[in-house]
């Protein structure tokens, strides 16, 4: 998959994502990278950890969280991104699901959008991606958590945003799923998805899977500081590996790279 000026061969290693929330309320690092200083000194420790594409969302999608209007987060997103570009050519995500947004993050380099809502809530940036000819990860999640059969339920879910993006001219070589692990799922719904990832994989698209941090990590393991949850994310990423996911999104980029690179010597020894 070509993302910016980069190939990844998905068959040869795990992709790391690293989050870079530019919010001042994300669930678990808000606050923190909010100003374009602390942002691109983020980003260049990420780098120097060996991270693959850096996603940056200038609004929280943690439960509860506060809409944020397309005007603040133009302001929160745009800036650092061509901060972080005058310093690198890393691959960079826009975390978003404003289709304005997307825009004015790919003409101000971005090469690759990260629906939450996977095209359904903003039916433009679908049109967006299309029109740019950009990588996209749709995300599985929904208003309600009414299932007959989660993950039954969840494939007719991602193939209905699927189809949204190619009508709009995406081509299905840019399309990378997401199952939306902590979205519209509850504790034992999480656990389901964690342990059916095949399944996603079955639809045959790459998979990304976003666990970092995740308060059903805290649950199970009755911590509840999002940040001390890194050993319970190294585990998911693993399990992720192993189920056939090409695309891991962080919080802590070097253990998690770790993580993936010791999984991969195992998986491939003779």
């Amino acid at each position: 998959m070509k993302i910016e000026k980069k190939n990844f061969d998905l068959d040869e290693r795990t992709i790391i994502m690293g989050i870079l929330n530019v919010t001042p309320d994300s669930f678990s690092d808000g606050g923190n990278y909010n100003t374009i200083e602390n942002a691109v000194k983020r980003a260049l420790e990420m780098i120097e950890e060996g991270v693959d594409i850096i996603d940056i969302g200038g609004e929280s999608t943690r439960p509860g969280h506060k809409s944020v209007g397309l005007e603040e987060e133009l302001e929160r997103v745009i800036p650092i991104i061509k901060a972080i570009r005058e310093v690198s050519d890393i691959p960079i995500s826009v975390d978003t699901y404003k289709g304005k947004v997307a825009e004015e993050a790919i003409k101000n380099g971005a090469s690759l959008i990260n629906d939450v809502w996977g095209f359904k809530k903003d039916e433009y940036i679908a049109e967006v991606a299309g029109k740019y000819n950009v990588p996209c990860c749709l995300m599985h999640n929904r208003e309600d958590k009414n299932y007959n059969d989660i993950i039954e339920d969840m494939i007719v879910d991602l193939q209905k945003s699927i189809d949204i993006a190619i009508k709009n001219g995406v081509k299905k070589e840019n399309i990378i799923l997401d199952p939306g692990i902590g979205f519209a799922k509850t504790y034992e719904d999480n656990l389901v998805v964690m342990k059916n990832l095949k399944k996603i994989k079955e639809m045959g698209y790459p998979v990304l899977l976003g666990t970092s941090r995740k308060s059903f990590i805290g649950k199970a393991l009755n911590i509840e500081e999002p940040k001390d949850r890194v050993e319970g994310t190294m585990v998911t990423t693993v399990m992720g590996i192993m189920s056939g996911c090409e695309f891991v999104r962080v919080h802590d980029v070097k253990a998690n790279k770790r993580t993936a690179m010791m999984t991969e010597a195992i998986l491939k020894c003779e």
